[in-house]
């Protein structure tokens, strides 16, 4: 499969317009290729997070609305397996639960691969899947829920901290209730009880995944999908963007496997990878679902602010 600096030369040969058909159609041949290596369906969630750093979270983080992308690509898969190939910051834990849920209803058998990145919510769905197959650059993160206030998503462990924090120090000294009271008018008992409850929620279902479907076989599935789910949410990872790889991944018994096993998968599913970076950095796509059955779904997203000042 071509290389990352084959593929950008190949597209300089191209019009605007022509580099958008040229990236589809390799697209296209690339993800069926994948299909008949692994022979089952394949589908590819991608965000152009890293490309569009300016786009609104919400166009980049996994939402609601991405359920009908998946519909969308889940439409004309013939075979019970799946291989989700997966590319996301993350996003809201309510919606990691909906993808995760609509697909164990299609699928036998789901495995996750991560070319790259698959955090937060992201590392959600890849932990209700049945194998992890991860490259040495792939990462996940941890899964501590993040809740969104004003268009922008902040970490509920971080907001539940802060006011551990302040609590500690005004009953340490009365006389800093002045100084912390703007900081705490702006939580505010209802987010700090949505802060808590976030957490909760999102250890507890993915605690019920790993118990059901990657530690099933396991001799004490329950107790280790606890101590699984209370490690990747645990805010002793100190930054929601902390890198977990493959070997660490692993000391929480999860069923990894190394991309690079299979060099001709790893080719073609980092070529796709690649191919989708590109889409974002030559197309106005901010998201994109696409299936081995043909299915395809995208959103799309302007800098206006570029447009009107090339």
């Amino acid at each position: 499969m071509p290389s990352w600096p084959e593929l950008t030369t190949a597209l300089q040969r191209y019009t605007v317009e022509s580099k958008i058909a040229f990236i589809s159609q390799e697209s296209n041949q690339t993800i069926r290729k994948i299909a008949d290596l692994t022979d089952r369906n394949v589908l590819y969630y991608a965000s152009a997070f890293l490309q569009k750093p300016t786009a609104p979270t919400l166009l980049t983080a996994i939402m609601p609305e991405d359920i009908n992308g998946f519909m969308a690509g889940v439409k004309g898969c013939d075979k019970e397996d799946l291989l989700l190939i997966l590319h996301t910051p993350g996003g809201m834990a309510g919606a990691a639960q909906t993808i995760v849920e609509y697909l164990r209803d299609k699928f036998a058998r789901i495995d996750v691969a991560i070319p790259a990145y698959a955090m937060s919510a992201g590392t959600m769905i890849a932990l209700g899947c049945d194998c992890i197959i991860m490259d040495r650059q792939s990462q996940l993160g941890p899964i501590d829920s993040q809740v969104f206030i004003g268009g922008r998503h902040y970490s509920a462990h971080s907001i539940v901290g802060q006011f551990e924090t302040a609590k500690a120090d005004i009953l340490k000294n009365p006389a800093l209730a002045h100084a912390w009271m703007p900081i705490l008018r702006s939580i505010g008992p209802a987010l700090l009880q949505e802060a808590q409850r976030s957490n909760s929620y999102g250890r507890s279902i993915v605690k019920g995944w790993l118990e059901k479907y990657m530690f099933c076989k396991h001799d004490d599935p329950k107790y280790l999908a606890n101590e699984t789910a209370k490690y990747f949410s645990s805010d002793e990872h100190k930054a929601h963007g902390k890198r977990i790889g493959r070997d660490e991944a692993r000391t929480q018994k999860l069923e990894i496997r190394n991309l690079e096993e299979d060099q001709e998968l790893q080719d073609s599913i980092l070529t796709l990878y690649h191919l989708s970076t590109i889409a974002f950095e030559n197309a106005p796509a901010a998201k994109i679902v696409h299936s081995s059955a043909g299915g395809m779904w995208v959103k799309n997203w302007i800098d206006n602010s570029q447009a009107a000042n090339p």
